[in-house]
């Protein structure tokens, strides 16, 4: 231990162009903390007896006669294409929906305890852009979607698949072979299925199936696929999300409800009067669902902020933000599902602003106890696009907050009473028995951080989080190989897929 400080930590941190190893430790993580609240009990009981009279008396508009017709047929009330829903129904599908389930995957030790508890993270999602420091901005491709799933497949603390970059270079009524063909040969994770259209479903559907080498009763005995369902706020849901909603319930796959609720645009002003608006339309959404087919598995959902009053856009990682989250906690535990929550960021660029933003929005799935956490990585300009060195600057808060999902030690070993009485007053616990032993492993290694003194620092050419980030992902997609259990994917999906594709593929519901 005689060397200088200053080698030591040089030799750390410094250089380094090669992501450290990934904990598997990540993979299967549990709040470690109580949840919070920012409402008293009688409060969310009044959020949520209000949100049933929206449903009762001013009701939504569903556009999808089949939606319709489901509800009816359960006694809502349906005047043209409004429908009012009763307690009653709310109350039974409440008392169907399921507290928690199972998200399989191809590789059984990344599938996923969906119940409360658990905690979940997703990278940013749904962005028609993706941007880095050396490409710039630019509009989503099929190599941005494949490059997006390589960096979220080589974090264990990305847990599932979502839609990063949207490949808009593959014509519409083809991409979803794209991106269920992009999943299934290149991670080995959860995967998801947009819904847009029952053609379309059931055809990721029937790909997933025969890839994983799926019989009809595996697949339909198994939570395989899940989607995010978007409400649009206020009171309405659209034809593809409510047939989506159908559609997955039939199969047996996961919906996650989740109203995008803007205070002061598509929401009232108030925190409170946009969390009663984002539960009514929730809550009908999962009453669809479990009409549908009664146990289906669905998601309690919840990503609401605030607008800038200035401007009219979304702002994310406010304080208004952190308490919808924590009051959408409460509402999910008074209802007894587990939820989805979000991190993002309206930056645009990977700056400060940006990981405060960022940040906060995961402070305060951690303080709500969020089961999934979309949006946790990568998330830009509110959504609109993917950025890489955003990504690695996210993930290494997510390994941060893995850290202490860990549980601590405080045997006596751990406590360390020998090696406090080895050093004496004044001195240092560098060459202790107990440092010894542990040092290797005794602290989180930073990603991306760097903790070289101002020196060393302006010797490795001074380079900010980002510029260090931007390393880290080429080392990431240059190193990258597929898992194996992917390899005899490609070939079990490629005659399906072309076959598909010479009848002209299948367009998305309008």
């Amino acid at each position: 231990m005689s060397e200088p400080s200053s080698r030591r930590r040089r030799g750390r941190t410094s250089g380094r162009t090669v992501a450290p190893h990934r904990s598997a430790v990540y993979r299967h993580l549990r709040h470690p903390f109580a949840p919070q609240s920012v409402f008293s009990d009688d409060e969310i009981a009044n959020l949520h007896e209000t949100a049933l009279r929206v449903l009762e008396e001013l009701g939504l508009r569903i556009l999808l006669p089949e939606a319709r017709e489901i509800f009816a047929a359960a006694g809502a009330i349906v005047r043209d294409d409004m429908v009012y829903i009763g307690r009653d129904i709310v109350t039974g599908a409440l008392a169907t929906a399921p507290s928690g389930f199972t998200l399989n995957a191809a590789n059984p030790d990344r599938a996923l305890s969906y119940a409360p508890g658990s905690l979940i993270f997703k990278a940013g999602a749904g962005c028609p852009n993706a941007s880095d420091l050396e490409r710039g901005r630019r509009p989503g491709t099929l190599e941005a979607f494949e490059e997006t799933l390589k960096l979220c497949q080589s974090f264990d603390v990305i847990h599932s698949f979502g839609p990063c970059v949207e490949p808009q270079d593959v014509p519409i009524q083809f991409r979803h072979y794209a991106m269920t063909r992009a999943q299934l040969t290149l991670g080995d994770k959860p995967m998801f299925v947009y819904a847009r259209g029952r053609g379309q479903v059931e055809e990721a559907f029937e790909l997933i199936r025969i890839g994983l080498n799926l019989s009809d009763d595996d697949f339909a005995d198994g939570i395989w696929a899940s989607t995010n369902i978007n409400t649009n706020s206020p009171r309405l849901i659209d034809r593809p999300m409510a047939q989506g909603i159908i559609d997955f319930a039939r199969a047996g796959q996961m919906a996650v409800v989740t109203p995008f609720c803007l205070a002061g645009a598509m929401a009232p002003v108030t925190v409170a009067g946009a969390l009663t608006l984002q539960h009514a339309e929730a809550l009908a959404g999962i009453s669809l669902s479990q009409l549908a087919r009664p146990g289906a598995p669905v998601s309690y959902g919840g990503f609401s902020s605030n607008v800038d009053m200035k401007s009219g856009s979304p702002a994310f990682g406010t304080p208004e933000m952190t308490r919808m989250q924590i009051g959408s906690g409460q509402l999910a535990r008074l209802i007894g599902l587990p939820w989805r929550s979000a991190a993002g960021s309206a930056s645009n660029a990977p700056d400060m602003q940006a990981a405060n933003e960022n940040d906060m929005g995961l402070w305060g799935c951690m303080m709500s106890n969020a089961t999934l956490v979309v949006h946790a990585a990568g998330w830009l300009e509110g959504g609109l696009s993917f950025g890489y060195e955003k990504f690695i600057n996210d993930v290494e808060m997510l390994q941060s907050l893995a850290e202490l999902c860990q549980p601590a030690d405080a045997t006596a070993d751990a406590i360390g009473f020998d090696a406090l009485a080895e050093v004496a007053p004044g001195g240092h616990f560098f060459a202790t028995a107990q440092t010894m032993d542990r040092y290797e492993t005794a602290f989180y290694t930073p990603l991306v951080a760097n903790l070289d003194n101002h020196g060393s620092w302006t010797e490795s050419g001074a380079k900010t989080s980002s510029e260090r980030a931007t390393a880290i992902w080429k080392d990431v997609l240059t190193q990258f190989s597929p898992p194996v259990s992917a390899a005899p994917v490609q070939e079990r999906i490629a005659r399906l897929i072309s076959d598909h594709e010479k009848r002209g593929g299948t367009l998305p519901l309008d």
